[in-house]
């Protein structure tokens, strides 16, 4: 198994996914490469918690210009992970 530090990147902090907070629910940014099984073990690992779903989302690269230059940005994998009733909270969100 991959080391679960190189699965999930970072959190991704919004309104919107602070609201979800209040439901047990999370949103990282994953490798994209990673599938659902792995995030949710990785998640169990890094944060003691228990995982009840996961869902995830490809976010397709989009068109940017600076100047007369133009290229992509680069595609990512973002997780929405719901946990157990059970669980307690993530403790680093508490601050949100």
């Amino acid at each position: 198994m991959k080391d679960p530090r190189d699965i999930i990147k970072r959190p991704i902090i919004t309104e919107r996914t602070a609201e979800m907070m209040n439901d047990l629910k999370y949103v990282f940014e994953v490798d994209i490469r990673s599938n659902k099984v792995e995030i949710k073990k990785a998640i169990e690992a890094i944060f003691n918690v228990k995982v009840a779903n996961v869902n995830t989302l490809r976010v397709p690269a989009k068109p940017k210009r600076y100047g007369r230059y133009s290229g992509y940005t680069s595609e990512w994998k973002k997780a929405f992970v719901t946990l157990a009733k059970d669980s307690k909270p993530l403790e680093f969100f508490e601050t949100v």
